[in-house]
């Protein structure tokens, strides 16, 4: 593993494919290891969907895993807002210092194109730190198609880990990218229109957890 001199810092870890039924990780490097488990309750996931939709029209959470579908044509989250239709959770633990880490199993069926599928929020003068997009099946760092995470996502599951220091330096993994400073951060999944999308977008998710650094 190679240094990676930018500060602050994320790794982005992609797994593929589905684990052993046995629940290990079927990888040689667990990067959790070190982490604590962040308990998440359920009125931590809080759903962002087209204002004028009911939650099922959007969403729907069924032996476990939590699917989100949305139309290019979809009005945005919220009355007035000019910001791109999206059917995506917001978790609700907030975090402003130290190393944590976003970790569970994603799928992405083919056709879904030009969409956001995760996000570290937060940051200085914009927004976001971090947005996985998938373009034509490719899974990229927002519209930079250089820095591609996998190559082909499309309809299978896959366990995607990104790790977030705050302040600190890190060691590149699969692929590390620079922060964007900014105090108060925290995690979305979903989706969220971007450039060039197609007319039904989706994503689903499961084992979903938020994990903190063990600081000794």
């Amino acid at each position: 593993m190679a240094k990676c001199c930018w500060l602050p810092w994320l790794i982005i870890i992609l797994f593929l494919p589905l684990p052993p039924c046995d629940g290990s990780s079927g990888a040689d490097v667990d990067p959790t290891a070190g982490f604590a488990a962040v308990e998440l309750t359920g009125d931590m996931f809080k759903l962002h969907k087209p204002y004028d939709l009911p939650p099922e029209q959007r969403y729907e959470f069924r032996d476990g895993v939590r699917r989100m579908w949305v139309l290019c044509s979809d009005r945005p989250f919220s009355p007035g807002s000019t910001t791109k239709p999206r059917s995506e959770i917001l978790l609700n633990k907030t975090y402003t210092s130290g190393v944590w880490q976003f970790e569970a199993y994603g799928y992405v069926p083919s056709g879904t194109t030009g969409v956001s599928i995760m996000q570290v929020f937060g940051a200085s003068g914009r927004n976001t730190t971090l947005m996985l997009h998938v373009y034509g099946g490719r899974l990229v760092y927002y519209h930079d198609e250089a820095r591609v995470v996998d190559g082909d996502i499309y309809d299978r599951w896959f366990r995607l880990n990104v790790v977030h220091d705050v302040a600190g330096a890190g060691t590149l993994a699969v692929l590390a990218v620079a922060g964007h400073g900014g105090y108060r951060h925290y995690f979305k999944f979903g989706v969220y229109v971007q450039r060039d999308p197609s007319h039904y977008m989706e994503s689903r998710w499961r084992d979903v957890k938020v994990y903190t650094k063990i600081v000794d």
